[in-house]
Protein backbone atom coordinates (compact mmCIF):
# COMPACT_ATOMS: atom_id res chain seq x y z
CA UNK A 1 0.00 0.00 0.00
CA UNK A 2 1.73 2.94 -0.80
CA UNK A 3 2.42 6.20 1.51
CA UNK A 4 2.07 9.88 1.66
CA UNK A 5 5.86 10.21 1.64
CA UNK A 6 6.07 8.18 -1.40
CA UNK A 7 3.52 10.72 -3.66
CA UNK A 8 5.89 13.21 -3.52
CA UNK A 9 5.00 15.20 -0.86
CA UNK A 10 7.11 18.34 0.65
CA UNK A 11 7.33 18.23 4.65
CA UNK A 12 5.41 20.80 5.60
CA UNK A 13 2.52 18.67 4.77
CA UNK A 14 3.68 15.71 5.93
CA UNK A 15 3.97 17.16 9.24
CA UNK A 16 0.83 17.73 9.01
CA UNK A 17 -0.61 14.47 7.73
CA UNK A 18 1.27 13.01 10.71
CA UNK A 19 -0.42 15.45 13.51
CA UNK A 20 -3.63 14.04 11.74
CA UNK A 21 -3.08 10.40 12.46
CA UNK A 22 -2.58 9.76 8.85
CA UNK A 23 -0.10 7.60 7.13
CA UNK A 24 -1.67 6.12 3.65
CA UNK A 25 -4.44 7.99 1.28
CA UNK A 26 -7.45 6.64 0.22
CA UNK A 27 -8.04 5.57 -3.06
CA UNK A 28 -9.26 9.03 -4.27
CA UNK A 29 -6.53 10.57 -3.07
CA UNK A 30 -3.93 8.31 -4.15
CA UNK A 31 -5.03 8.01 -7.50
CA UNK A 32 -6.03 12.01 -8.32
CA UNK A 33 -2.77 13.40 -6.43
CA UNK A 34 0.06 12.70 -9.35
CA UNK A 35 -2.27 13.62 -12.66
CA UNK A 36 -3.63 16.76 -10.04
CA UNK A 37 0.14 17.66 -10.14
CA UNK A 38 0.46 17.48 -13.72
CA UNK A 39 -1.74 20.30 -14.44
CA UNK A 40 -4.20 18.56 -16.43
CA UNK A 41 -7.79 19.17 -15.75
CA UNK A 42 -9.60 16.73 -13.69
CA UNK A 43 -13.37 15.13 -13.19
CA UNK A 44 -13.18 13.60 -9.86
CA UNK A 45 -16.07 11.35 -9.12
CA UNK A 46 -16.14 9.90 -5.60
CA UNK A 47 -18.66 9.47 -3.23
CA UNK A 48 -18.72 11.03 0.84
CA UNK A 49 -16.24 9.66 3.38
CA UNK A 50 -13.73 8.75 0.31
CA UNK A 51 -11.52 11.52 1.56
CA UNK A 52 -12.12 13.65 -1.75
CA UNK A 53 -11.35 16.89 -0.04
CA UNK A 54 -7.52 16.23 0.65
CA UNK A 55 -7.49 14.53 -2.45
CA UNK A 56 -7.77 17.91 -4.32
CA UNK A 57 -6.48 20.07 -1.54
CA UNK A 58 -3.07 17.93 -1.15
CA UNK A 59 -1.51 18.71 -4.85
CA UNK A 60 -3.13 22.16 -4.80
CA UNK A 61 -1.14 23.11 -1.26
CA UNK A 62 1.89 21.30 -2.64
CA UNK A 63 1.76 23.37 -5.31
CA UNK A 64 0.96 26.71 -3.76
CA UNK A 65 4.23 29.46 -3.82
CA UNK A 66 4.63 31.84 -1.64
CA UNK A 67 4.17 35.43 -2.71
CA UNK A 68 4.80 38.46 -1.37
CA UNK A 69 1.58 39.99 -2.67
CA UNK A 70 -1.01 38.02 -0.75
CA UNK A 71 -3.56 37.17 -3.53
CA UNK A 72 -5.66 34.33 -4.24
CA UNK A 73 -3.74 31.47 -5.79
CA UNK A 74 -6.53 28.78 -5.16
CA UNK A 75 -10.32 28.91 -5.03
CA UNK A 76 -13.15 26.36 -4.35
CA UNK A 77 -16.42 26.67 -4.64
CA UNK A 78 -18.96 24.18 -3.02
CA UNK A 79 -22.36 24.61 -2.37
CA UNK A 80 -23.54 25.38 1.06
CA UNK A 81 -22.33 27.60 4.34
CA UNK A 82 -21.43 24.26 6.47
CA UNK A 83 -19.13 23.20 3.64
CA UNK A 84 -17.20 26.26 3.47
CA UNK A 85 -16.66 26.23 6.99
CA UNK A 86 -15.81 22.40 6.86
CA UNK A 87 -13.19 22.99 3.41
CA UNK A 88 -11.69 26.10 5.67
CA UNK A 89 -10.74 23.92 8.73
CA UNK A 90 -9.52 20.63 6.42
CA UNK A 91 -6.93 24.12 5.11
CA UNK A 92 -5.94 24.86 8.20
CA UNK A 93 -5.41 21.50 9.59
CA UNK A 94 -3.12 21.45 6.32
CA UNK A 95 -1.25 24.42 6.42
CA UNK A 96 -0.43 24.35 9.88
CA UNK A 97 3.20 24.21 9.01
CA UNK A 98 3.01 26.60 6.04
CA UNK A 99 2.36 30.35 5.76
CA UNK A 100 -0.97 29.97 3.88
CA UNK A 101 -3.79 32.44 4.67
CA UNK A 102 -7.30 30.85 4.06
CA UNK A 103 -10.71 32.56 4.36
CA UNK A 104 -14.18 31.08 3.92
CA UNK A 105 -16.69 33.53 1.94
CA UNK A 106 -20.69 32.67 2.63
CA UNK A 107 -23.84 34.79 2.65
CA UNK A 108 -26.44 35.45 5.22
CA UNK A 109 -23.57 36.92 6.99
CA UNK A 110 -22.40 40.91 7.03
CA UNK A 111 -20.00 41.10 3.78
CA UNK A 112 -18.14 43.98 5.74
CA UNK A 113 -15.74 41.60 7.64
CA UNK A 114 -15.28 39.24 4.75
CA UNK A 115 -14.27 42.50 2.29
CA UNK A 116 -11.76 43.76 5.14
CA UNK A 117 -10.45 39.99 4.87
CA UNK A 118 -9.82 39.63 1.27
CA UNK A 119 -8.05 43.25 1.51
CA UNK A 120 -5.74 42.48 4.16
CA UNK A 121 -4.48 39.55 1.83
CA UNK A 122 -5.63 36.16 1.42
CA UNK A 123 -3.80 33.12 -0.47
CA UNK A 124 -6.80 30.45 -0.52
CA UNK A 125 -10.46 31.52 -1.14
CA UNK A 126 -13.46 28.54 -0.19
CA UNK A 127 -16.63 30.40 -1.00
CA UNK A 128 -20.47 29.46 -2.46
CA UNK A 129 -20.64 31.00 -5.53
CA UNK A 130 -23.72 33.88 -4.73
CA UNK A 131 -21.50 35.86 -2.26
CA UNK A 132 -18.27 34.93 -3.83
CA UNK A 133 -19.94 36.72 -7.37
CA UNK A 134 -21.19 39.77 -5.30
CA UNK A 135 -17.68 40.61 -4.00
CA UNK A 136 -16.37 40.38 -7.98
CA UNK A 137 -18.84 42.42 -8.92
CA UNK A 138 -18.46 45.59 -6.62
CA UNK A 139 -14.51 45.34 -7.50
CA UNK A 140 -13.25 44.11 -4.31
CA UNK A 141 -12.29 40.64 -5.28
CA UNK A 142 -9.66 40.38 -8.21
CA UNK A 143 -9.94 36.49 -9.79
CA UNK A 144 -6.63 37.44 -12.33
CA UNK A 145 -4.28 35.51 -10.18
CA UNK A 146 -6.34 32.07 -9.39
CA UNK A 147 -4.30 29.66 -10.82
CA UNK A 148 -6.30 26.49 -9.45
CA UNK A 149 -10.02 26.46 -9.59
CA UNK A 150 -12.18 23.41 -7.48
CA UNK A 151 -15.54 22.96 -7.85
CA UNK A 152 -16.66 20.53 -5.03
CA UNK A 153 -20.11 18.91 -4.43
CA UNK A 154 -21.23 20.43 -7.98
CA UNK A 155 -23.84 18.30 -8.76
CA UNK A 156 -25.68 19.60 -5.15
CA UNK A 157 -24.62 23.03 -6.30
CA UNK A 158 -26.54 22.76 -9.93
CA UNK A 159 -29.51 21.12 -8.10
CA UNK A 160 -29.20 24.09 -5.88
CA UNK A 161 -29.65 26.25 -8.49
CA UNK A 162 -26.24 28.09 -8.83
CA UNK A 163 -25.88 27.44 -12.45
CA UNK A 164 -25.84 31.18 -13.17
CA UNK A 165 -23.82 32.69 -10.58
CA UNK A 166 -21.37 29.65 -11.62
CA UNK A 167 -21.20 30.32 -15.12
CA UNK A 168 -20.63 34.04 -14.82
CA UNK A 169 -17.47 32.97 -12.17
CA UNK A 170 -16.23 30.70 -15.01
CA UNK A 171 -16.26 33.25 -18.00
CA UNK A 172 -14.36 36.09 -14.97
CA UNK A 173 -11.47 34.12 -14.41
CA UNK A 174 -8.36 33.45 -16.32
CA UNK A 175 -6.66 30.66 -17.98
CA UNK A 176 -6.43 27.78 -14.96
CA UNK A 177 -6.50 24.37 -13.46
CA UNK A 178 -9.68 22.83 -13.25
CA UNK A 179 -10.76 20.52 -10.60
CA UNK A 180 -14.32 19.17 -10.52
CA UNK A 181 -15.28 16.66 -8.08
CA UNK A 182 -18.75 14.94 -7.81
CA UNK A 183 -20.54 12.01 -6.52
CA UNK A 184 -22.73 11.95 -9.70
CA UNK A 185 -21.93 13.02 -13.47
CA UNK A 186 -25.34 14.46 -14.23
CA UNK A 187 -26.37 16.12 -17.81
CA UNK A 188 -25.71 19.66 -16.21
CA UNK A 189 -22.26 18.72 -15.11
CA UNK A 190 -21.38 17.03 -17.93
CA UNK A 191 -22.74 20.46 -20.14
CA UNK A 192 -20.20 22.61 -17.85
CA UNK A 193 -17.29 20.12 -18.53
CA UNK A 194 -17.95 20.87 -22.09
CA UNK A 195 -18.14 24.33 -22.17
CA UNK A 196 -15.27 25.10 -19.37
CA UNK A 197 -12.77 22.23 -19.27
CA UNK A 198 -10.03 21.20 -21.24
CA UNK A 199 -9.45 17.60 -22.03
CA UNK A 200 -9.85 16.36 -18.17
CA UNK A 201 -8.59 13.47 -16.93
CA UNK A 202 -11.46 11.01 -15.22
CA UNK A 203 -10.70 9.70 -11.45
CA UNK A 204 -12.56 7.70 -10.19
CA UNK A 205 -13.27 6.04 -6.49
CA UNK A 206 -15.86 4.39 -4.69
CA UNK A 207 -18.72 6.09 -7.05
CA UNK A 208 -21.95 6.63 -5.87
CA UNK A 209 -23.98 3.49 -5.46
CA UNK A 210 -21.01 1.78 -4.22
CA UNK A 211 -21.46 0.60 -0.26
CA UNK A 212 -18.89 1.02 1.65
CA UNK A 213 -17.58 -1.73 3.93
CA UNK A 214 -17.06 0.28 6.89
CA UNK A 215 -20.92 0.76 7.27
CA UNK A 216 -23.49 -2.22 8.54
CA UNK A 217 -26.52 -1.16 6.81
CA UNK A 218 -30.29 -1.98 8.48
CA UNK A 219 -33.57 -1.26 8.14
CA UNK A 220 -36.78 -1.32 9.73
CA UNK A 221 -40.24 -1.49 8.58
CA UNK A 222 -42.18 0.98 10.29
CA UNK A 223 -46.23 1.95 9.48
CA UNK A 224 -46.20 5.55 10.37
CA UNK A 225 -44.61 8.65 11.79
CA UNK A 226 -45.37 8.14 15.10
CA UNK A 227 -43.95 4.42 15.43
CA UNK A 228 -41.16 5.96 13.78
CA UNK A 229 -40.88 8.69 16.77
CA UNK A 230 -41.21 5.79 19.43
CA UNK A 231 -38.85 3.77 18.17
CA UNK A 232 -36.33 6.45 17.55
CA UNK A 233 -36.71 7.05 21.52
CA UNK A 234 -36.34 3.43 22.49
CA UNK A 235 -32.76 2.62 19.80
CA UNK A 236 -31.54 5.68 21.84
CA UNK A 237 -32.53 3.92 24.97
CA UNK A 238 -31.33 0.87 24.75
CA UNK A 239 -28.35 1.07 22.19
CA UNK A 240 -25.44 2.74 24.81
CA UNK A 241 -23.32 2.89 21.55
CA UNK A 242 -25.15 5.25 20.06
CA UNK A 243 -22.90 8.31 21.22
CA UNK A 244 -23.13 10.70 18.44
CA UNK A 245 -25.87 10.11 16.07
CA UNK A 246 -26.92 12.11 12.71
CA UNK A 247 -30.47 11.82 11.72
CA UNK A 248 -31.62 12.64 8.78
CA UNK A 249 -35.37 14.09 7.24
CA UNK A 250 -36.78 14.80 4.48
CA UNK A 251 -38.13 18.55 5.42
CA UNK A 252 -37.65 21.16 8.19
CA UNK A 253 -41.24 20.95 9.72
CA UNK A 254 -40.55 17.22 10.44
CA UNK A 255 -37.07 18.20 11.80
CA UNK A 256 -38.64 20.26 14.81
CA UNK A 257 -40.97 17.72 15.43
CA UNK A 258 -38.61 15.46 15.92
CA UNK A 259 -36.21 17.85 17.87
CA UNK A 260 -39.29 18.73 20.11
CA UNK A 261 -40.53 15.42 20.86
CA UNK A 262 -36.39 14.18 21.45
CA UNK A 263 -35.38 17.34 23.21
CA UNK A 264 -37.74 16.46 25.90
CA UNK A 265 -36.87 13.05 26.39
CA UNK A 266 -32.98 13.84 26.08
CA UNK A 267 -32.98 17.53 27.81
CA UNK A 268 -29.98 19.34 26.04
CA UNK A 269 -28.52 16.35 24.42
CA UNK A 270 -30.28 17.11 21.53
CA UNK A 271 -29.71 19.93 18.53
CA UNK A 272 -31.22 20.29 15.06
CA UNK A 273 -30.40 22.54 12.15
CA UNK A 274 -31.87 23.29 8.70
CA UNK A 275 -32.10 26.36 6.32
CA UNK A 276 -34.56 28.44 8.52
CA UNK A 277 -32.21 28.32 11.73
CA UNK A 278 -29.94 31.14 11.78
CA UNK A 279 -26.29 30.60 10.35
CA UNK A 280 -24.92 30.98 14.10
CA UNK A 281 -27.30 28.98 15.43
CA UNK A 282 -26.27 26.04 12.79
CA UNK A 283 -22.55 26.44 13.20
CA UNK A 284 -23.23 26.05 17.28
CA UNK A 285 -25.15 23.08 16.74
CA UNK A 286 -22.92 21.52 14.62
CA UNK A 287 -19.91 22.60 17.52
CA UNK A 288 -22.01 20.95 19.99
CA UNK A 289 -22.41 17.91 18.30
CA UNK A 290 -18.66 17.60 16.94
CA UNK A 291 -17.64 18.24 21.16
CA UNK A 292 -19.96 15.61 22.53
CA UNK A 293 -22.32 17.98 24.54
CA UNK A 294 -24.90 16.99 21.80
CA UNK A 295 -25.83 13.33 21.67
CA UNK A 296 -27.99 13.76 18.57
CA UNK A 297 -28.41 15.86 15.81
CA UNK A 298 -31.31 16.48 13.47
CA UNK A 299 -30.80 17.73 10.04
CA UNK A 300 -31.80 18.06 6.82
CA UNK A 301 -30.08 17.04 4.10
CA UNK A 302 -29.03 20.25 1.96
CA UNK A 303 -27.55 21.88 5.45
CA UNK A 304 -26.10 17.92 5.92
CA UNK A 305 -23.57 17.91 3.00
CA UNK A 306 -20.85 20.38 5.28
CA UNK A 307 -21.23 18.08 8.15
CA UNK A 308 -17.98 15.87 8.64
CA UNK A 309 -17.95 15.18 12.10
CA UNK A 310 -15.31 12.45 13.77
CA UNK A 311 -16.53 9.28 14.61
CA UNK A 312 -20.21 9.60 13.65
CA UNK A 313 -21.31 5.92 14.94
CA UNK A 314 -24.85 6.19 13.85
CA UNK A 315 -26.35 7.80 10.85
CA UNK A 316 -30.72 7.05 11.53
CA UNK A 317 -32.57 7.88 8.13
CA UNK A 318 -35.97 8.59 9.48
CA UNK A 319 -37.35 8.73 5.89
CA UNK A 320 -36.40 6.83 3.41
CA UNK A 321 -34.83 9.57 0.93
CA UNK A 322 -36.30 9.69 -2.85
CA UNK A 323 -33.39 10.29 -4.53
CA UNK A 324 -31.23 7.17 -4.09
CA UNK A 325 -28.28 9.24 -4.65
CA UNK A 326 -29.33 11.48 -1.32
CA UNK A 327 -29.31 7.66 0.75
CA UNK A 328 -25.74 7.87 -0.28
CA UNK A 329 -24.52 10.90 0.58
CA UNK A 330 -26.37 10.64 4.25
CA UNK A 331 -24.99 7.20 5.29
CA UNK A 332 -21.26 8.38 3.78
CA UNK A 333 -21.40 10.40 7.27
CA UNK A 334 -20.30 7.84 9.47
CA UNK A 335 -17.97 4.98 8.72
CA UNK A 336 -15.06 7.78 7.85
CA UNK A 337 -11.41 8.17 8.24
CA UNK A 338 -10.97 4.43 8.59
CA UNK A 339 -13.68 3.93 11.92
CA UNK A 340 -17.09 1.51 11.50
CA UNK A 341 -20.23 2.94 11.33
CA UNK A 342 -23.86 1.80 11.52
CA UNK A 343 -26.41 3.14 9.24
CA UNK A 344 -30.26 2.61 9.92
CA UNK A 345 -33.13 3.35 7.79
CA UNK A 346 -36.81 3.32 9.17
CA UNK A 347 -39.08 2.76 6.27
CA UNK A 348 -43.08 3.33 5.60
CA UNK A 349 -45.28 1.16 3.47
CA UNK A 350 -45.10 4.58 1.39
CA UNK A 351 -41.32 4.44 1.13
CA UNK A 352 -41.29 0.80 0.07
CA UNK A 353 -40.31 1.80 -3.54
CA UNK A 354 -37.50 4.67 -2.69
CA UNK A 355 -36.07 1.28 -0.96
CA UNK A 356 -36.29 -0.55 -3.64
CA UNK A 357 -34.62 2.22 -6.36
CA UNK A 358 -31.63 2.50 -3.50
CA UNK A 359 -30.83 -1.33 -3.55
CA UNK A 360 -31.16 -1.45 -7.49
CA UNK A 361 -28.41 1.69 -7.36
CA UNK A 362 -25.96 -0.32 -4.72
CA UNK A 363 -26.64 -3.55 -6.30
CA UNK A 364 -27.09 -4.80 -2.48
CA UNK A 365 -29.56 -5.59 -0.02
CA UNK A 366 -30.40 -3.92 2.88
CA UNK A 367 -31.20 -6.61 6.16
CA UNK A 368 -34.41 -5.56 7.52
CA UNK A 369 -34.58 -6.21 11.27
CA UNK A 370 -37.45 -7.17 13.32
CA UNK A 371 -39.17 -4.19 15.06
CA UNK A 372 -38.37 -4.66 19.13
CA UNK A 373 -41.43 -5.73 20.76
CA UNK A 374 -40.97 -3.20 23.48
CA UNK A 375 -41.90 -0.38 20.59
CA UNK A 376 -45.44 0.69 20.27
CA UNK A 377 -47.20 0.94 17.38
CA UNK A 378 -48.92 3.78 17.04
CA UNK A 379 -52.51 4.31 15.88
CA UNK A 380 -52.31 8.12 14.91
CA UNK A 381 -51.74 9.40 11.83
CA UNK A 382 -50.14 12.46 10.51
CA UNK A 383 -53.06 13.95 7.56
CA UNK A 384 -50.65 12.99 4.80
CA UNK A 385 -50.68 9.38 6.14
CA UNK A 386 -54.54 8.79 6.58
CA UNK A 387 -56.32 6.17 4.32
CA UNK A 388 -57.55 8.01 0.97
CA UNK A 389 -61.20 7.25 0.49
CA UNK A 390 -62.06 6.36 -3.45
CA UNK A 391 -65.29 7.45 -4.61
CA UNK A 392 -66.98 5.27 -7.25
CA UNK A 393 -67.58 6.98 -10.66
CA UNK A 394 -70.30 6.03 -11.69
CA UNK A 395 -70.95 7.75 -15.43
CA UNK A 396 -74.54 8.59 -16.65
CA UNK A 397 -74.97 8.34 -20.20
CA UNK A 398 -76.21 11.43 -21.62
CA UNK A 399 -78.94 12.14 -25.17
CA UNK A 400 -77.05 12.49 -27.68
CA UNK A 401 -77.85 16.42 -28.67
CA UNK A 402 -76.12 16.02 -32.37
CA UNK A 403 -79.73 15.55 -34.06
CA UNK A 404 -81.96 17.29 -31.56
CA UNK A 405 -83.93 20.25 -33.14
CA UNK A 406 -84.77 23.64 -32.05
CA UNK A 407 -85.54 23.79 -28.17
CA UNK A 408 -88.65 26.54 -28.86
CA UNK A 409 -91.81 25.52 -30.63
CA UNK A 410 -93.06 27.27 -33.63
CA UNK A 411 -95.23 30.83 -32.96
CA UNK A 412 -98.66 30.49 -34.20
CA UNK A 413 -98.90 32.83 -36.99
CA UNK A 414 -101.20 36.43 -35.54
CA UNK A 415 -98.18 36.04 -32.48
CA UNK A 416 -95.73 36.56 -35.20
CA UNK A 417 -94.55 40.33 -34.95
CA UNK A 418 -92.49 41.81 -37.48
CA UNK A 419 -90.49 45.19 -37.25
CA UNK A 420 -91.87 46.32 -40.75
CA UNK A 421 -94.35 49.63 -40.53
CA UNK A 422 -98.12 49.14 -42.04
CA UNK A 423 -99.45 53.05 -43.30
CA UNK A 424 -102.56 53.93 -41.14
CA UNK A 425 -105.06 53.61 -44.71
CA UNK A 426 -103.99 49.71 -44.84
CA UNK A 427 -104.18 48.72 -41.32
CA UNK A 428 -107.75 50.23 -41.84
CA UNK A 429 -108.95 48.29 -45.02
CA UNK A 430 -107.82 44.98 -43.31
CA UNK A 431 -110.13 46.24 -40.11
CA UNK A 432 -112.80 47.60 -42.01
CA UNK A 433 -113.04 46.95 -45.47
CA UNK A 434 -112.90 49.72 -46.62
CA UNK A 435 -110.53 52.73 -46.50
CA UNK A 436 -111.81 54.80 -43.52
CA UNK A 437 -110.10 58.61 -43.66
CA UNK A 438 -108.86 60.39 -40.01
CA UNK A 439 -111.39 62.77 -39.25
CA UNK A 440 -110.50 66.23 -40.28
CA UNK A 441 -109.12 68.41 -37.24
CA UNK A 442 -111.47 71.61 -36.33
CA UNK A 443 -110.81 74.78 -37.39
CA UNK A 444 -109.58 77.61 -34.60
Amino acid sequence: MITFEELNINKPLLNALSDLGFNTPTPIQAKAYSIIMSGKDVLGIAQTGTGKTFAYLLPCLRQWTFAKQKAPQILILVPTRELVMQVVAEVQKLTRYMDVKVTGIIGGVSINPQIEEIKSGVDVIVATPGRLLELVINGTLKLKTVKKLVIDEVDEMLSLGFRPQLTHLLDALPKRQNLLFSATITEGVEALIEEYFNAPIRVEAAPTGTPLESINQQGYIVPNFNTKVNLLEYLLKSESEMTKVLVFTASKAMADIIFEKMESLFPERVGVIHSNKAQNYRFNAVNQFKEGVFRVLIATDIVARGIDVYEVTHVVNFDTPDEAESYMHRIGRTGRYDKNGIAITLISPQEKEFLENIETLMKYQIPMLEMPKEVEISEILLPSEMPVVKMKNIKVKLPDKSTAGPAFHEKKEKNKKTNSKVPHKQLMREKYGKPKKRPNKPKK
